[in-house]
């Protein structure tokens, strides 16, 4: 199959890239928020640590949107996990550990009723991710099934 707009890196970065680091980055601020209501300083760090990975994937993901606009290629991986497969000469396999991880804290902030902890403007980022993420997976498969077709 062709490449498609639906491959590039700034397609993916806008539609999964972003939407992740959202959540995770929401998911810290929930970490620390709970953990100044229970006086635990250790989720507080935990919830600080999380902000800070989902912050460098974050940076990650626009320098890949960007380089792609502009045309040019690069070695930056997606997240900071796949980066680190690249050592192995497995980034895929990191960024799929990466994506579990993601729908991981997802489930878990929906589950534990941590949800209700966000704030109005948090409330919309999390639905803006949620939206994003999910319409493009949608369009990804009409496209692919539309494409079937055409073969």
């Amino acid at each position: 199959m062709k490449s498609t707009f639906f491959q590039t890196p700034f397609f993916l970065s806008l539609t999964i890239g972003i939407p992740f680091c959202i959540f995770k980055i929401l998911f810290g601020i929930l970490t620390i928020r709970v953990g100044e209501s229970n006086v635990s300083g250790i989720l507080q760090a935990v919830g600080y640590g999380i902000i800070i990975w989902a912050t460098a994937d974050l940076l990650m993901n626009l320098l890949r949107a960007l380089l792609d606009i502009n045309g040019r290629g690069t070695s930056i991986e997606f997240c900071t996990l796949a980066q680190t497969g690249r050592i192995f000469h497995v980034p895929m396999v990191f960024l799929a550990v990466d994506t579990v991880i993601t729908f991981s804290i997802i489930c878990f902030v929906l589950w534990s009723g941590w949800i209700i902890r966000l704030t109005l403007v948090e409330s919309y980022l999390w639905n803006f991710a949620t939206t994003l993420n999910l319409i493009s997976l949608s369009l990804v498969g009409l496209y692919n099934e539309l494409m079937r077709y055409e073969e």
